[in-house]
C-alpha cells in the first residue's frame, strides 16, 4: 500500500523506533547550537560538523556494506547534494545565524509551523488530511505558543531590527525545508536512506563551509570553550542519527506524522534547558507542554486511522 506521495507502507515499529530517535536527538540540538556558538564561529563550526558526521558515517558504510555501497548514479547523487544543500545548509545555517539575535524559545516556535506548510501541500497535491490531522495540527501551534511566547527567553544581543529579519528567515527557511521534504519522493535519491544521508551532509557541509568563508568567519581553536566543543561533538552525533531517522522516515511514513518532531522538538529543548543551563520552567511551560503533547496524540491517531 502507498499514500499520495508514493510512499510505501512499513510496519508500526519500523516507523515509531526512528520518529522517537528524531523527536529527542533534534531537540536536543537547540541546545547544542546555543553551546557551539558560545565560542564558535556558526557557520564553518555547523560546516564541520556535518562534513565530520559524514566522514564517520562513510566509513561505517564502507565497513559494514562494501565500499560499492557508496557508488550513486550522478542524478541521484545530484538530488541527494540539493537536499542536503536545501534542508541542512538553509535550515541548520538560518538557525545558527539566527540564534545570535532571536531567542532560542522563539526560534523553535517559529520552525514548528513546518507542519502547516505540510498541510498546505497536501492540500496542494490532492489530499486531504483528517480532520483529527488538522485539529492535532491547530492544538500543537496553541501549546507552543502558551510555551514560549509568555516567557520567551533571555533576549540575545542585536537590535529589535535584527530579531525581525532574522524571524522572517527562519519562516522562509522552515518552508524551504518542509517543500523540499515533500518533493523528496519524487527525486531520484539513492536507495539506501542511510548514503542519501550521507551525500545529504556532504552538500550542506561545503555549502556552508563555502557561505562561511565568504562571510568571513574564521577557526582559532585556541579560543574554544569546552563547552562549546561539548555541544559540537554533540551536534555530529546527532547529525548522524538524526538525519538518518528523518531521511528514512520522509520515504516511508507520512509527512503529517514525520512533522511532529517540530511539536516535540521544542518541548526537549525547554526540558534540557532546564536540566542543563537551569532555565526556568513557568507554569505556562508546563501547561503548554501538556497542550503540546495532546496535539501530538491527535495527529499520530489521524495518519493510523487514515
Amino acid at each position: 500500500m502507498v499514500d499520495v506521495r508514493g510512499v510505501a507502507r512499513v510496519s508500526p515499529i519500523q516507523i515509531w523506533v526512528p520518529l522517537i530517535a528524531l523527536w529527542l536527538i533534534w531537540g536536543s540540538t537547540y541546545l547544542g547550537i546555543a553551546l557551539t556558538l558560545e565560542s564558535m564561529p556558526p557557520l564553518l563550526s555547523n560546516a564541520l560538523r556535518f562534513l565530520a558526521a559524514a566522514l564517520i558515517l562513510a566509513g561505517a558504510l564502507a565497513i559494514s556494506k562494501g565500499p560499492r555501497i557508496l557508488q550513486v548514479s550522478l542524478p541521484e547523487f545530484a538530488y541527494s547534494i540539493l537536499m542536503g544543500c536545501m534542508l541542512l545548509g538553509v535550515g541548520i545555517g538560518t538557525l545558527a545565524l539566527a540564534e545570535r539575535f532571536v531567542p532560542s524559545g522563539i526560534a523553535a516556535l517559529l520552525i514548528s509551523i513546518m507542519p502547516l506548510w505540510i498541510v498546505l501541500l497536501r492540500f496542494k497535491s490532492g489530499d486531504r488530511p483528517s480532520t483529527l490531522t488538522l485539529i492535532g495540527v491547530a492544538v500543537g501551534l496553541i501549546g507552543l505558543a502558551l510555551m514560549v511566547l509568555p516567557g520567551g527567553t533571555t533576549p540575545r544581543t542585536g537590535t529589535d531590527g535584527d530579531v525581525v529579519l532574522w524571524s522572517c528567515l527562519l519562516l522562509i527557511s522552515s518552508f524551504c525545508w518542509a517543500f523540499f521534504s515533500w518533493q523528496s519522493t519524487s527525486y531520484p535519491l539513492p536507495r539506501n536512506s542511510m548514503v542519501t544521508t550521507l551525500y545529504e551532509l556532504v552538500g550542506a557541509g561545503a555549502m556552508l563551509l563555502g557561505v562561511g568563508a565568504l562571510r568571513g568567519e574564521q577557526i582559532h581553536l585556541a579560543a574554544f570553550t569546552q563547552a562549546s566543543w561539548n555541544g559540537w561533538i554533540w551536534l555530529v552525533i546527532a547529525s548522524l542519527i538524526g538525519y538518518s531517522a528523518y531521511s528514512y522516515l520522509i520515504a516511508n511514513a507520512p509527512m503529517s506524522l514525520v512533522s511532529t518532531y517540530a511539536y516535540v522538538n521544542p518541548v526537549i529543548a525547554v526540558l534540557l534547558g532546564a536540566l542543563i543551563i537551569r532555565e526556568p520552567i513557568t507554569r505556562d511551560v508546563v501547561l503548554g507542554l501538556t497542550i503540546v503533547l495532546g496535539g501530538v496524540v491527535l495527529v499520530t491517531t489521524g495518519e493510523r486511522r487514515s
